[in-house]
């Protein structure tokens, strides 16, 4: 027997007070209904109306089980509700990127974040620079991601900023990988690797401004995407460096922070505007933790202790 069914039955019986009506509101004929409802009374064991002329009357156990059944029946809409939201896709795949040189470990705690928070979620994730992402948005072939600012783009909403420092990436046998850190304006004569300006036009300008602002103008760029081509060319060439967050530790090359930090990447979550559905509320949590635990990012440079911050910065 469904007993759900049964007791969705019964409540409209209830409801009506009359056999008559109720089948004619469930779309029944009258004897199947009696039928169902006498079913559920040798199920229960008790009489649940007393029949007459006038309708059908709950009896005390009849009342009883009215009350009861409601709870039950709520459930069950409740959970309907759930799962018609994993076929609308709000708690299925959801479709993210994060940009390039954020880091295995920030990247391996946001996944898992996300499915101890969404255990019945599925995170596809991919890397994609931000002119990637926000075309992926709009077209809406993307759910959500992490994008890099400035973030030129019509139709998205964001999550809270943070702020990531940048260092310089060296060869190992480079004189100013002997001291902690590096001051931005001692790199001047070198070429600069960077990313492809097309990747993200308006960073790939403002880390140049930033750069000619605190003594820095690179000779040359040279265009570097992936972190190993990028400690490929600064091993090959001495007068060759790139700036970015601190990467995990190799032969070869050594990372040092710029001195008083003058320059740090702005971070947030990114989806089309409107469709914050709960997987990509889900996404924006654990991101926010992945990144602060795991990629020495922060939400405003006031939360740096105060020794840290030098006179000026220019976050990019």
């Amino acid at each position: 027997m469904d007993l759900l069914a049964h007791l969705r039955y019964f409540r409209v019986v209830a409801e009506e007070q009359h056999f008559g009506r109720a089948a004619v509101r469930l779309r029944l004929a009258q004897p199947s209904l009696s039928q169902r409802i006498q079913r559920l009374e040798r199920e229960f064991g008790v009489r649940l109306f007393d029949r007459g002329r006038g309708g059908a009357v709950l009896t005390p156990a009849g009342r009883l089980v009215l009350a009861q059944s409601q709870a039950v029946l709520d459930a069950a809409d409740r959970l309907r509700s759930v799962v018609g939201r994993l076929q609308d896709g709000e708690m299925g795949t959801l479709r993210a990127a994060v940009p390039p040189h954020l880091g295995g470990a920030a990247v391996a705690a946001l996944l898992t974040a996300f499915q101890e928070r969404s255990p019945g979620g599925e995170l596809d994730l991919r890397e994609l620079a931000t002119a990637e992402q926000t075309a992926e948005l709009a077209a809406g072939t993307l759910d959500a991601g992490i994008v890099r600012h400035p973030c030129l783009a019509a139709g998205l909403a964001f999550g809270p900023m943070l702020h990531q420092p940048l260092g310089v990436l060296l060869r190992a046998d480079d004189p100013l990988a002997a001291g902690p850190v590096v001051e931005l304006r001692a790199l001047s004569g070198r070429a600069l690797a960077m990313p492809p300006r097309a990747n993200s036009p308006a960073l790939h300008d403002e880390t140049l401004t930033a750069c000619a602002r605190h003594g820095f103008t690179p000779t040359a760029i040279r265009d570097a995407e992936g972190l190993d081509f990028t400690r490929a060319l600064i091993m090959a060439g001495a007068d060759l460096t790139a700036l970015m967050p601190a990467p995990p530790p190799e032969p070869g090359t050594a990372w040092r922070p710029l001195a008083g930090r003058p320059l740090s990447w702005r971070t947030s979550t990114a989806w089309p505007a409107g469709h914050d559905g709960p997987a990509v509320r889900v996404f924006a949590e654990a991101a926010d933790a992945a990144l602060r635990a795991h990629a020495g990012m922060y939400a405003a440079p006031a939360e740096r202790p105060r020794a840290a911050r030098p006179e000026t910065e220019f976050a990019l």
